[in-house]
């Protein structure tokens, strides 16, 4: 069950925290995996990580958030590794995790486009340039990373909420469109994360507001991705399945 061997993903944002977690985790499934980010030694770290266990991968350095940078990153991987089955949209800029927010009011306009950019467009970008193959080919799985803010909002961070919202509107439009021809888009909204290393402090009253009684980790979200990423998870599509300690409950 959930067996990759023989499928080709692309992972973006995926050379550090969550997004390398889900890398090497589909790794482990068999999959091949093109790793993505924005700084190429990071990319590149993740992917020497895979291939040292015996895997099949590729670091690849781009901004998702540019569209010729993305067609040029796809190019890479599928020459490399082959055409791309899963495409895995984590890619993105979180809120201030030290919560120096402030009221949509007395946000700068011009600021508004550094959620925007990456959260919403980068999602736009990376399905433009996998797409059309995945229908082509008769077989995808598109998994994107997004926010329990954008499927019930939260104060003092709108514009984030706003791009990860779009997003999820996003994918169930998309599923609509690519489900006749075996590819599957959900996503997987996410509850706050942080380092273990992270300040005590901090990491215990955020705790405070899930049931669990902890903030997420990696290793929470990686085998949500496999699932919709696998076979088994034909029948599945257009959804957003939170994994949020509980967060949230409908």
């Amino acid at each position: 069950m959930f067996d990759l061997t023989g499928r080709v993903a692309l992972v973006t944002g995926a050379g550090q925290n969550v997004g390398a977690e889900i890398a090497l985790t589909l790794a482990a499934q068999g999959a091949a995996v093109g790793v993505n980010d924005l700084f190429a030694e990071r990319a590149e770290a993740v992917a020497a990580t895979i291939v040292s266990a015996g895997g099949r991968a590729v670091g690849v350095e781009a901004d998702v958030a540019d569209l010729e940078d993305v067609r040029e990153m796809v190019q890479t991987v599928e020459s490399e590794l082959g055409p791309i089955d899963i495409l895995v949209n984590n890619a993105g800029v979180p809120p201030n995790q030290e919560w120096d927010l402030i009221p949509f009011h007395e946000t700068a306009p011009a600021s508004w486009h550094t959620w925007i950019d990456i959260n919403l467009y980068g999602v736009f970008n990376c399905c433009h340039a996998t797409v059309q193959g995945m229908i082509e080919r008769g077989w995808g799985r598109i998994v994107t990373i997004v926010s329990e803010g954008g499927r019930i909002g939260e104060p003092l961070m709108a514009v984030y909420c706003a791009a990860k919202a779009g997003a999820i509107g996003f994918m169930k439009a998309l599923a609509k469109e690519v489900a006749p021809h075996g590819v599957t888009a959900n996503c997987v909204a996410l509850g706050t994360l942080g380092p273990p290393d992270g300040d005590p402090e901090l990491v215990a009253r955020l705790a405070r507001r899930y049931p669990v009684g902890r903030i997420g980790r990696p290793s929470d979200v990686a085998p949500a991705v496999v699932y919709l990423a696998s076979p088994e998870a034909e029948w599945v599509t257009g959804q957003t399945l939170p994994v949020s300690g509980g967060y949230t409950t409908s």
